[in-house]
């Protein structure tokens, strides 16, 4: 699946994007994954309050499943303009 990260994600991580294999069933059990990948991943989902998600492109809460998803993307909470 394909993993990409946004604003200070992807500083934090040092990519803006990463192809992984996962066995997560919903997006709160791929973070567990991706925070055990390296001291990076760890911080930059240590606060997931200010997280949001989107799979294959929908908005979605943590619990939204991933099996059979394409990629997942995670950014901070967007603001209007």
């Amino acid at each position: 699946m394909d993993i990409r990260y946004f604003a200070w994600l992807r500083e934090r991580i040092g990519t803006g994007h990463e192809t992984i294999e996962s066995n997560a069933e919903t997006v709160a059990d791929l973070i567990e994954e991706l925070k055990a990948r390296s001291e990076s991943h760890a911080f930059a989902f240590s606060d997931i309050a200010s997280l949001r998600a989107a799979v294959d492109q929908e908005l979605v809460a943590f619990d939204a499943p991933v099996l059979g998803a394409k990629e997942v993307a995670f950014f901070p909470p967007m603001t209007g303009g």
